[in-house]
């Protein structure tokens, strides 16, 4: 039999199968799923681009010669609606330019295409064709409006898509003219701006503000806010556990184990919540501080973002908790693939939800970085509009808190019903005993002082 008071050599111990095959097995499956989400979710956004949603607003009257109608704006319009290469990847919406500004202050639409007044007048008097009753037109264009507020990736896509299309649409217009004019008419000169006769301009519409992080801000905020939930958490799992006497405490060479407190999980829990709860208030508000205060980023609803982010931080915190008190250690490996990388896949915080594939959008639907964005999004750059996203994200973080509040409440009273202690009754009474002995004799003067300290 092994003398219990020798050290035992490192060299037995990993002599152990189990000791490498557990870390071994679950570093390679976790790492695998990571990558597998993270990566999986970024490396082709284009390749995976489906619905993105774009504003189409023809404001083309046309041209209408003696019994002849021509217009332009109209066949650039069908010719985009019609073409399945745009619209496998673009959901097109025709409307007004009134419902497209609109969409896109409330995060509805990545970018619109407008087409001008007097897109076919133009067009025909840059032919040299006569236009009836036309003043002096502006030279022929079509103009991008980009909505980098919804998400710069986002508009990049929506316009890298349409430019080429209507480059196309320019090509097409330009031989269509060309035929309509007299041969004797047709000059070198307007040959070379038939060839593509239409511009296409980009603009911003409503460009971000500065200290924005290039659209990011509120995505890094987000990031920040499932963090306080996650770290807040933990830490308040660890010093509780250590305080009660479940976990040991070790700073640096000082080692501390208290005697175990005779409490039931469900009382354990009664006790992680509201220091959670307090701790992600603290957390969140020290982020704005720094952030806002310290670095300058900008927040034009302070005091609404701070109560939003403590709000989702708690919903997250909370969660994390029960997972630890369902599942013991490996909780926290549930809630880092949940909450932490899963997350970050199906947010959309840099690649769109529209460019992810199937599953990291399918996750986009619960997953709770997500809906911390679309609140968060709104409240920096849409005027913290409910129906720009903060609606949806406040329900979706009180329903989520709500949730974890009534599993957690659930599963644990029923462990406690179970009789499924963390530590058994007769142990810890075995244990308070030996430590109560210990004191008397130390009292006695029979032993030194430690109490339950060791180091």
């Amino acid at each position: 039999m092994t003398d219990p008071r020798l050290p035992v050599r490192a060299r037995k111990l990993l002599r152990v199968p189990k000791l490498w095959a557990i870390p071994l097995v679950l570093g390679t499956v976790v790492v695998a799923v990571m990558t597998a989400l993270y990566i999986g979710a970024a490396v082709d956004p284009l390749a995976h681009l489906r619905g993105l949603p774009v504003g189409v607003v023809n404001l083309d009257a046309g041209v209408t010669a003696g019994s002849r109608s021509i217009d332009l704006g109209k066949q650039v319009e069908a010719g985009l609606l019609g073409s399945p290469a745009i619209s496998s990847r673009l959901h097109l919406e025709v409307s007004t330019l009134a419902q497209a500004e609109q969409a896109m202050g409330r995060d509805d639409l990545y970018a619109t295409l407008v087409i001008p007044p007097n897109f076919t007048a133009s067009l025909l008097q840059v032919a040299g064709l006569h236009v009836p009753a036309a003043g002096t037109a502006a030279a022929p264009h079509a103009e991008i409006l980009t909505n980098e507020r919804a998400g710069t990736v986002g508009a990049s896509l929506a316009s890298g898509i349409l430019q080429p299309a209507l480059a196309e649409a320019s090509r097409r217009i330009g031989q269509h003219l060309a035929a309509m004019v007299p041969a004797s008419a047709l000059t070198g000169a307007t040959r070379v701006v038939l060839a593509n006769p239409v511009t296409v301009i980009a603009t911003q519409y409503r460009p971000l503000p500065d200290n924005s992080a290039l659209g990011l801000s509120a995505f890094y905020l987000a990031l920040l806010t499932m963090l306080s939930g996650f770290l807040g958490a933990t830490m308040v799992n660890s010093v509780v556990d250590s305080a009660l006497g479940y976990a040991t405490s070790e700073v640096g060479p000082r080692w501390h184990q208290r005697a175990p407190v005779p409490i039931s999980r469900w009382q354990t829990l009664l006790i992680k919540w509201p220091v959670t709860a307090v701790l992600t208030a603290v957390m969140t508000g020290v982020i704005l501080i720094v952030a806002v205060a310290g670095l300058g980023l900008d927040a034009p609803y302070p005091g609404i973002l701070w109560l939003y982010m403590w709000l989702c931080a708690a919903s997250i915190g909370i969660g994390v908790i029960v997972l630890l008190a369902i599942a013991g250690g490996y909780g926290q490996l549930l809630a880092l693939l949940l909450f932490v990388y899963a997350g970050l896949a199906s947010a959309g915080g840099t690649v769109p939800l529209q460019a992810l594939p199937g599953f990291p959008r399918l996750l986009s639907y619960f997953e709770p970085l997500r809906q911390v964005l679309a609140g968060t999004r709104s409240i920096l750059y849409f005027g913290a509009a409910g129906a720009a996203g903060l609606t949806q994200g406040t329900v979706f973080a009180a329903v989520g808190l709500v949730f974890w509040l009534a599993l957690g409440s659930a599963v644990v009273r029923w462990y406690d019903r179970k009789h499924f202690y963390r530590i058994d009754p007769d142990v810890i009474a075995y244990v308070t005993k030996s430590v109560q002995e210990r004191r008397a004799r130390q009292a006695a003067g029979g032993e030194p002082a430690g109490g339950e300290r060791s180091g």
